[in-house]
């Protein structure tokens, strides 16, 4: 019998990536929708993430947090899907999925903080700077395609989801190649799948 897999995830989070990845992915998937404050911070949800964080996935005694790193593990763990490049051809797919994790999330996170490394002080933070950043991450996605190449795949959910995200908050710069490639990857019927679960799944009184 095969193993249940589990996401565990609230849709005010993160978690709307990892949907949209398992979408993508096709396979069944059962979702435990965990709510913000104490549900997260139960024995048994910290058994799961001791973080007390979503998103979160389980597959049988397999456990994986971090939103990027599910995506990857999900496109290798169900390969039939087609959204991981062949081993001996994942240099730009690892250098952009983790360059997203890193660079992108940080100075992003700290951007929206009001928190800007000193000039002086930037070669202590990965990202250098938050223009330089954004700058390399432009050019990354401005060739027409997808960000590892000529099909799309994990790195497109995550880098894309982040793109499309910070741009509406206005975390990111209104670039029309940011425009451009996020139009390109989320017109998959994957991702209206996805959000259109997200969405049903919000509280009542969201705004």
């Amino acid at each position: 019998m095969a193993e249940e897999l589990v996401f565990y995830t609230n849709p005010m989070s993160r978690g709307r990536i990892v949907r949209w990845m398992l979408e993508e992915v096709g396979v069944p998937y059962r979702t435990e929708i965990v709510d913000y404050g104490p549900a997260m911070k139960t024995p048994e949800y910290l058994a799961i993430n001791p973080m007390g964080k979503v998103p979160a996935i389980r597959y049988g005694d397999v456990v994986v947090t971090e939103t990027p790193a599910i995506c990857a593990w999900l496109a290798d763990t169900f390969p039939e899907a087609g959204l991981a490049p062949p081993p001996g051809q994942r240099g730009a797919y690892y250098r952009w999925l983790f360059f997203g994790a890193g660079p992108v999330d940080a100075a992003v996170s700290d951007f929206a903080l009001g928190h800007a490394p000193p000039a002086d002080k930037a070669a202590m933070v990965g990202y250098g700077s938050y223009d330089v950043m954004v700058d390399t991450l432009e050019k990354a996605v401005s060739g027409g395609g997808y960000i590892a190449g000529d099909r799309f795949t994990a790195a497109d959910v995550y880098v894309g989801a982040q793109i499309g995200w910070g741009v509406q908050m206005n975390f990111l710069p209104q670039r029309p190649a940011f425009a451009a490639y996020w139009a390109r990857v989320s017109d998959r019927e994957a991702y209206r799948r996805a959000t259109a679960l997200d969405d049903a799944a919000m509280p009542a009184d969201s705004t």
